[in-house]
């Protein structure tokens, strides 16, 4: 239990900013965080019983006292003692929780396509080495149809000339 004088208004005790009336080195300091410091001043019409002064009073808030607001209290707090609080959360709030849960599932997509077996990987291969040789058969007879006529003739000519001489050495 330290205290030490900070300014002339104030004592530290045990951690604590204690407020004095008077500079706190003229008075003991066990004693000093006990009196308060009345920060705020208090006001005439309390001290006075003057019958003259009209003294405030607090307004009703009509919002308060109607029903509606009461009975919409009533079940705020007894839905809150149940645990059942109101899911109101704001949009942009909603907004980034379903992005937030769409890149998680588009991570988890891209990872299960990444861990692809063996036997899936060399599919894919073959499927494309199939894809490429159909793509390669179809340019071979998109450029034997489009080519003119005597390229037909002489292609037709070395056909029939391998074969003959096939023919004669056998």
């Amino acid at each position: 239990m330290q205290a030490r004088v900070v300014n002339h208004s104030c004592a530290v005790f045990e951690g604590k900013r204690r407020f004095t009336y008077g500079p706190s080195e003229d008075t003991d300091l066990k004693e000093a965080y006990l009196i308060p410091r009345n920060i705020m001043a208090e006001p005439d019409y309390i001290e006075d019983d003057n019958p003259e002064l009209i003294r405030p009073q607090k307004l009703v808030n009509p919002v308060k006292t109607s029903r509606n607001h009461q009975d919409l209290h009533r079940e705020l707090l007894m839905n809150q003692k149940r645990g059942l609080a109101p899911q109101n959360k704001p949009e942009l709030q909603k907004v980034m929780e379903k992005r937030k849960r769409d890149q998680v599932i588009k991570q988890k997509e891209e990872e299960a396509q990444k861990k692809k077996s063996d036997l899936e990987i060399e599919l894919l291969k073959r499927q494309q080495k199939l894809e490429q040789l159909e793509l390669e058969k179809q340019k071979l007879q998109e450029e034997q149809e489009n080519a003119p006529e005597f390229v037909k003739v002489k292609g037709n000519l070395r056909r029939t000339g391998q074969e003959v001489a096939q023919a004669q050495e056998s």
